[in-house]
């Protein structure tokens, strides 16, 4: 299937992400639809119960008949207990399967979003994935159960014709009147819940943000900033989502004002009737109360139409990021039993998404096996970005990007992943335990294995000392962690299960000269027969590669043995005086 084929998915009613979670808890449903049917078969026998006992019991005084009648209601409202109660566990069961289903494919997909696809900012991203609760809410409540309960607003008056005959138009007029209520207010529904959803991702961005850099927005005063930001975006949902309640409130209030006119106009129309002697005092509680059944289910039908508009908005939302095309091959990406480091630039060009000019300029260059570069540059010529395109990030505009000879387009990226080593410039630590972020949950690297990547990036030598040590638990991206402690921790996670190829960018901006000099000792042995591809400003790490590339402005304007091009730094009409000014 191509991309083309693709983004032509959402054009089918419901997306097959959404129904087959549905499809399989169809035989839940079924139990929910038979729980209903029978919930709503026993609702007809109270108002039969009240006509029979006004009817028979009370002229004739047939205490005995109303003994029986008594027990057999009884039995029925022991029945109807029981069956709403599984109905609710059911429609929770079949809720909850498809929650996790979904939530799954989502979580799979958003880890499978192509960079240069995503769209808004991460609280924006962030509030998206939490529409999933809206997709929740609405298969998961009890409101879902009105479906099943609207065709027996026609059974319900056809039991009010067979007693009270002509009386059965009073509730029949107004359900028209309730469902032509709640039509009309949807197209406004649809618009002020799509508003309200979109300043609601609005207002998710800010927090995230603030959160997120909480103290940067401390140490800089961008408080006030912010807190302007934030008073604009609440003041903006609260205004939409008071006019979306306000229009959900018209359908609601209808279907409950329905209700009551309905009874009063059963029993005002009852007692000329019962004047004529053409319906009995029974027939007429009993026609009065099924009237307010045979509405009822209209006051939910609204509740759901409610719902179902904050769903449908939810629904879009969540579809059009499913509907993008995930990184990697269309199909099955082909799997690299090992890795042997070949990497290839050819006539590379790439531009990020949105900005007017390229980053990469017809990028050329090869990297054997085992053979260690370091990309230097001014900031900005892109040095990060072809670290970036090699780790499959980002697809080339132009070009081919190829690891042992195979463009990393047809590999599968969480194969090519696996044997890449990376330290990224900004060191990012997951919440949890110094443990998991080194081992990140990979069967190939056991105890002895964290150990020995933690030595060689000089974590364990903080970390050894520490009572809890390796199960020390992190705040989120290692706040309360110096700078240098989370460059080692990051290495350590480069290092651990010993990939071919190993990509560090600036792996020790934050760390001490002493610090710096011995882990260049470490990995000098450790590195060898290994690719190594290094962006540094740090003259110290070059000694660790046998090889520069000089890039400038996206394009590489010097490329050979590394004391050659260090020449070629110092001369006063080259390039930049020397790596680190570069």
């Amino acid at each position: 299937m191509s991309s083309e084929e693709l983004v032509k998915v959402p054009k089918r009613r419901f997306a097959e992400w959404l129904m087959e979670p549905m499809r399989r808890n169809r035989p839940v449903y079924m139990k929910v639809a038979l729980a209903a049917v029978m919930i709503n078969i026993f609702g007809l026998m109270t108002s039969l119960f009240t006509m029979t006992v006004y009817d028979r019991v009370v002229p004739n005084n047939a205490t005995s008949s109303l003994v029986a009648l008594s027990i057999g209601l009884a039995v029925i409202v022991i029945f109807d207990f029981m069956l709403k109660l599984l109905r609710a566990y059911f429609v929770d069961v079949a809720g909850a399967s498809i929650d996790r289903d979904i939530g799954e494919t989502l979580f799979g997909r958003l880890l499978a979003l192509r960079l240069d696809l995503k769209k808004g900012s991460t609280g924006a991203l962030t509030g998206l994935m939490r529409e999933l609760e809206a997709l929740r809410d609405f298969f998961a409540s009890a409101t879902m159960t009105a479906i099943v309960d609207l065709p027996f607003i026609l059974v319900t008056l056809a039991v009010v014709a067979l007693i009270g005959g002509k009386v059965v138009f009073v509730p029949a007029l107004a359900i028209p009147i309730v469902i032509g209520v709640g039509l009309l207010t949807q197209p406004a529904m649809d618009r002020l819940s799509a508003k309200s959803m979109g300043e609601g991702l609005q207002k998710q961005s800010v927090l995230v943000e603030t959160v997120g850099g909480l103290e940067t927005v401390k140490a800089t005063g961008a408080g006030r900033l912010l807190a302007r930001r934030w008073s604009r975006a609440m003041e903006q949902h609260s205004a939409s989502s008071l006019r979306q309640r306000l229009v959900a409130s018209i359908g609601i209030t209808t279907a409950t004002s329905a209700g009551t006119i309905s009874y009063a106009g059963v029993v005002v129309v009852g007692v000329g009737m019962i004047a004529k002697q053409d319906l009995t005092m029974g027939g007429l509680i009993a026609c009065s109360i099924l009237a307010g059944r045979a509405v009822a289910p209209l006051a939910q039908i609204s509740q759901l139409l409610s719902r179902m508009t904050s769903t449908r908005t939810a629904y879009r939302q969540l579809n059009e990021m499913m509907s993008l095309p995930p990184e990697g091959p269309v199909g099955d990406g082909i799997k690299l039993s090992t890795v042997k480091g070949r990497i290839e630039f050819r006539n590379v060009s790439f531009r990020y998404p949105g900005a007017p000019e390229r980053t990469l300029e017809n990028i050329n260059f090869t990297v054997e096996p085992g053979e260690h570069i370091a990309l230097l540059g001014r900031v900005g010529s892109g040095k990060s970005t072809i670290a970036r395109l090699l780790m499959g990030l980002y697809p080339p505009e132009e070009g081919l990007v190829m690891v042992d000879g195979t463009d990393i387009r047809q590999l599968d990226p969480a194969e090519l992943r696996a044997n890449l080593g990376v330290a990224l410039q900004e060191s990012v630590l997951l919440s949890g335990t110094v443990r998991d972020n080194i081992g990140l949950a990979r069967p190939a690297v056991d105890d002895e294995e964290l150990l020995r990547a933690a030595e060689l990036s000089g974590t364990h030598s903080f970390m050894g000392q520490i009572a809890n040590g390796y199960d020390l638990r992190l705040a989120d991206r290692g706040e309360g962690l110096s700078g240098g402690q989370r460059q080692s921790i990051a290495i350590a996670r480069a290092l651990a299960g010993r990939p071919s190829v190993m990509v560090f960018d600036e792996p020790s901006s934050a760390m001490d000269t002493q610090t710096e000099t011995a882990l260049i000792q470490r990995l000098q042995e450790e590195l060898k027969g290994r690719t190594l591809v290094l962006i540094t400003h740090r003259p110290p790490l070059l000694q660790l590669v046998s090889r520069i590339l000089l890039v400038d402005k996206g394009r590489v304007v010097a490329d050979g043995p590394r004391d050659e091009v260090l020449k070629q730094l110092v001369r006063p009409a080259g390039p930049p005086a020397n790596p680190k000014a570069a």
